[in-house]
């Protein structure tokens, strides 16, 4: 053992000192025994199981877990990855895991762990989405248990915490820096056109690993029976009330808005009528914000080349006319506070990420491993 190996060592270093009994140099015993430390600890540094990708001040981070969280980002998409793009991804999702442990060490270190009834809160808003039969298949698509899943949302309830302590709660957009940023972007606030602000719900009868993943509920048509079917229980859905934003993240096929409750953000009402067919344009133009179009079909191409590619809803959330907004605009006013607080924040995030990285001691295998490998 490492103790005895050190015990021994002095040992034998005080028998030296007891034979020679008059050491010529006094300080020679204190390098002696400082060399035998160093060296006895050297021996006890044990490289770690195969089962470990990194440390994190001596936390181990578990290749099953690498490898889990690898498969949910790869999903069930069929394109082929060669092994060094796919190791590539890993050493990315590791270097997340690694900065993730190194937030939740120092969220315990200041206390901030999230508790029990808030780790059961998030699972009953979470679980409100589906059935439980819905919440069960969801849990063995992502290959985790239920205790599995309420670890990763402590986990995550836990960064937030410490994140909002140590970056949110420090920002303060001025007054001051409203007016200057309104001042030297003064031109960016003036329309030359209407805009709309458009959110949709997008069903599509084509097999597509995008559109699969694209929802919360991994909900897909199969064909365009299927597909109508779909988009008119959604409908229905909407006439009784239901969220629209609620059913596009739990429902929508489109992977660029889905997680976003479909918002597609400000749309020009020039690009609007180039990139829409003009049932769409009339439908979404003579809407009152807060209203719904109908069920519309989205088509592609031309002439005898048209073809229905899906079906959709589409929500306007708001209209802003031409013409120059001025500060006082409410709209402004809280559109520049976000974008300042933003662009603070990710700058405080980027330098908090930086500064515990540098504090942490870090031990990446894994990279250690593909270097070695690279180098026979």
């Amino acid at each position: 053992m490492c103790v005895a190996g050190l015990r021994g060592r002095a040992g034998d270093i005080d028998l030296q000192v007891e034979d020679t009994r008059k050491p010529q140099n006094p300080y020679r015993v204190i390098i002696l025994v400082g060399f035998s430390l160093l060296t006895a600890a050297a021996g006890c540094h044990r490289a770690p199981s195969p089962d470990v990708v990194a440390t994190v001040n001596g936390k181990e981070l578990l290749r099953s877990e690498l490898e889990r969280n690898y498969k949910n980002s790869v999903g069930d998409s069929p394109q082929q990855t060669s092994p060094e793009q796919a190791d590539i991804a890993r050493l990315n999702i590791l270097d997340q895991m690694i900065d993730y442990e190194i937030l939740q060490q120092r969220a315990a270190k200041l206390n901030l762990a999230a508790s029990d009834e808030d780790v059961n809160a998030k699972l009953t808003e979470v679980k409100a989405r589906y059935t439980q039969e819905e919440f069960d298949k969801h849990l063995k698509e992502m290959g985790v248990t239920l205790d599995d899943y309420k670890r990763e949302l402590r986990r995550n309830l836990t960064s937030d915490k410490l994140l909002n302590k140590e970056i949110e709660s420090k920002i303060n957009i001025t007054d001051g820096e409203i007016s200057g940023y309104y001042t030297a972007h003064r031109a960016d606030f003036n329309l030359i056109e209407p805009r709309y602000n458009i959110a949709q719900i997008v069903v599509t009868p084509h097999a597509s690993p995008q559109a699969a993943n694209a929802n919360l509920q991994n909900n897909k048509a199969s064909n365009d029976a299927d597909a109508r079917k779909k988009i008119q229980a959604l409908y229905s859905k909407l006439e009784s009330g239901d969220d629209f934003a609620g059913l596009a993240e739990n429902y929508s096929e489109d992977p660029n808005t889905a997680s976003n409750g479909g918002d597609m953000g400000f749309v020009f009402e020039s690009a609007l009528h180039e990139n829409t067919t003009p049932d769409v344009y009339d439908a979404i133009s003579k809407l009152k914000p807060g209203q719904f179009t109908p069920v519309l079909t989205v088509t592609q191409g031309s002439g005898g080349a048209r073809r229905t590619v899906g079906y959709a809803i589409y929500k306007l959330i708001s209209r802003e006319a031409a013409g120059q907004r001025a500060l006082n605009d409410p709209n402004v006013q809280q559109f520049l506070r976000q974008q300042l607080r933003s662009a603070h924040a990710q700058l405080l995030r980027t330098a908090f990420f930086e500064v515990m990285r540098s504090q942490a001691q870090v031990r990446n295998y894994f990279a250690e491993q593909i270097l070695k490998k690279g180098a026979q």
